[in-house]
């Protein structure tokens, strides 16, 4: 305890204020460089309000309907309204004002650079801006949503006009800075959309690689041996996983996979080794789990359950060459070899051709929620090539997969630096004019 002779008042040693640099001051939206002004979004542009036009939606319409799908898919949904109303045109920046809850457009900005007539619903607002750069105003308020910070304070799924009154933007002092700063970021955006483009276009390429080579309708040099049709059950003994919710996971115990992660992952393999760390755990004695349920080097791991058609097939290959105790969890079903038919590394893709999928959404059962079982996953048949050209094909599929998580891990950097550039422009510590 601190005596009483010993305490310090506020008085005697007041905070010391934060220094503000040379040429910035501070604002009600932070640091902002003296000759920046901080302005109310009504004195930056026009704010108008859609309205509903659901009853209006026509293929033959000549209006692009907007809503917060549209916002939020960047313009890739395009429906047509006939309605005889136009809130939006080339120039203005339309805003998700209401989302259902827990949606992930509320105060997404869009941009609209075309001359479309674009008919906005009542759950979007098209801002026109008053003599400032279009493209500032979007990279302004979309920058990590902007307008949340000034919601109503009711509830995030809505944000009236109020929010629209009291938002205020910091706006550099020229036209040509603004139009300075979204020209750089707007470069960004190409560099990321180009490389969003290429990845599209490596994945199709593999996906028609795949379809050739694992159906024999390509042979690749050298092999000229015939295949065979072979059940699942042919190969595989199929076992159940150990149960366990969501909420019993943490970073304590044993490595557990639950079903959700095998419909998240983007691999088609976990290698137990290099993600030991970002596996969940289940704290629970190996004792308790069936020894069908730990996973070894090679098993592959299907989900029971989806809640649509192509999740239904979905799986993981393990690599677990140390054997650490992997436990199988919710929804999976676990198949381990009984033969050495199938290479571990042909396992990763020989079941992701439309024909073994079509089998599994044959044999799936449910509306809502598709499942399938031990028993009809047994059903499904493959095609096997002898093992040597199991290798070479796997070889050339692992390689795509290797140009592609490198030009997603050059996607994932370039965004963050877009982050970066937008932190530094937007608040004027790095200017360009």
């Amino acid at each position: 305890m601190i005596s009483k002779s010993a305490q310090v008042t506020e008085a005697e040693y007041p905070l010391a204020e934060a220094v503000v640099p040379k040429g910035y001051k501070q604002t009600e939206v932070g640091l902002l460089p003296e000759d920046w002004q901080v302005k109310l979004l009504p004195d930056v542009c026009r704010f108008r309000g859609g309205k509903a036009h659901e009853q209006y939606i026509s293929d033959s319409g000549r209006f692009v309907c907007v809503n917060s799908k549209f916002i939020s898919t960047n313009g890739a949904v395009r429906k047509y309204s006939t309605a005889n109303f136009c809130c939006a045109k080339r120039g203005d920046v339309l805003m998700v004002m209401s989302d259902l809850p827990n949606g992930q457009a509320l105060a997404k900005a869009y941009l609209v650079d075309q001359d479309d007539l674009y008919a906005v619903n009542q759950r979007v607002c098209a801002l026109t801006p008053y003599g400032h750069c279009s493209n500032y105003l979007f990279y302004a308020l979309n920058r990590n949503r902007y307008f949340l910070k000034f919601d109503d304070g009711v509830n995030q799924t809505h944000l009236l006009n109020p929010v629209f009154q009291k938002c205020p933007v910091p706006v550099p002092p020229t036209k040509a800075e603004q139009e300075a700063i979204a020209e750089a970021l707007s470069d960004a955006d190409a560099l990321i959309e180009s490389l969003q483009h290429l990845i599209a276009k490596k994945c199709q390429i593999k996906q028609g690689t795949m379809q050739e080579l694992l159906t024999a309708k390509n042979r690749l040099s050298g092999f000229s041996s015939e295949w065979e049709v072979k059940s699942l059950d042919d190969l595989f003994c199929f076992s159940g996983g150990l149960s366990a919710s969501r909420d019993q996971l943490s970073s304590n115990g044993y490595c557990y996979l639950h079903y959700g992660d095998i419909h998240t992952s983007k691999k088609p393999f976990i290698d137990v080794r290099s993600e030991y760390w970002d596996i969940p755990k289940l704290d629970v004695p190996l004792k308790q789990v069936s020894r069908a349920s730990l996973l070894d080097d090679g098993d592959v791991v299907f989900v029971d359950a989806s809640e649509d058609d192509e999740g239904t097939s979905k799986h993981v290959v393990i690599v677990n060459t140390d054997r650490i105790p992997f436990i199988s969890g919710l929804h999976t079903i676990v198949a381990k070899s009984k033969t050495n038919a199938l290479s571990h590394e042909y396992q990763r893709y020989c079941f992701q051709t439309p024909a073994v999928k079509g089998q599994f959404r044959f044999y799936a059962v449910g509306t809502k929620v598709s499942g399938i079982s031990k028993t009809n996953i047994a059903k499904v048949t493959l095609l096997v090539p002898p093992l040597h050209e199991q290798i070479a094909i796997a070889s050339i599929l692992s390689d795509m997969d290797a140009e592609i998580v490198v030009l997603e891990a050059k996607l994932t950097k370039t965004q963050q630096v877009k982050q970066g550039m937008m932190h530094e422009l937007l608040t004027g510590r790095v200017r360009l004019v």
